[in-house]
């Protein structure tokens, strides 16, 4: 049952590796909102990490690619070098993870080794799961915070895009995937120092044993003097 939970585990971080691909590409971050002056306009903005797409009625979509990182937000900019990183470590979550399950030949079938490199596994999703999570949760906060704000114009706002809604589903594949591997950890951590416990208590009632004295049963003089009567 184990060995099947850490299979499925590493399924749900391949679809957190392309959630993760896919939230990075795709521009779909902020999107134009149609209220206010803009409730007739005919042209949708699409605002994501590396470029941003216009649309307009019965015409085909326009991309163009950011001259430059320095005219993006702040938040677009972190999110940028995150999601990148993000990418990265659940890569290495991935091939960590493959070689700390018990069917895997790596660690030479060194069972304390394999169970390190399990939580080392786990502790990167975790980690990935911060990295995806923090980017799309501060780019929403601003669309949200922007969209109520009064003082920004109604062609400035925008609203939440696809992209925002994976990244968070995506998050909480990561998250599921290195919360069961660390939960496998503890339960080979536990059956690991089960003979340990055993060894510990047969040495004990061995010691008990050679301690030990043997004390002979004598008859006593009563039993004696009855037995001479």
């Amino acid at each position: 049952m184990r060995a099947k939970s850490e299979v499925f585990a590493q399924v749900l971080g391949f679809f957190g590796l392309f959630g993760t691909i896919a939230v990075t590409a795709l521009p779909m971050w902020r999107v134009s909102a149609f209220i206010g002056a803009n409730l007739i306009v005919m042209e949708e903005l699409w605002e994501g990490l590396w470029m941003n797409c216009y649309r307009e009625a019965n015409f085909r979509m326009q991309c163009k690619v950011y001259d430059s990182l320095l005219i993006l937000p702040p938040e677009l900019q972190a999110a940028r070098g995150l999601m990148c990183v993000s990418i990265v470590l659940v890569v290495i979550s991935l091939s960590v993870t493959g070689c700390g399950t018990k069917k895997s030949r790596c660690c030479d079938d060194n069972i304390k080794s394999k169970n390190v490199t399990l939580a080392i596994g786990g502790g990167l999703f975790l980690l990935s799961f911060l990295t995806t999570l923090i980017p799309v949760s501060w780019v929403g906060q601003t669309v949200i915070s922007n969209f109520y704000n009064p003082t920004v114009m109604d062609f400035q706002k925008r609203e939440l895009g696809t992209a925002l809604f994976i990244g968070w589903a995506t998050s909480g594949v990561l998250l599921i995937s290195g919360v069961i591997l660390l939960i496998s950890y503890s339960k080979r951590r536990s059956k690991e120092e089960e003979p340990y416990a055993d060894a510990y208590l047969t040495e004990g009632t061995d010691a008990l044993k050679e301690g030990s004295v043997y004390l002979e049963r004598t008859p006593s003089s009563f039993y004696k003097h009855h037995q001479y009567l």
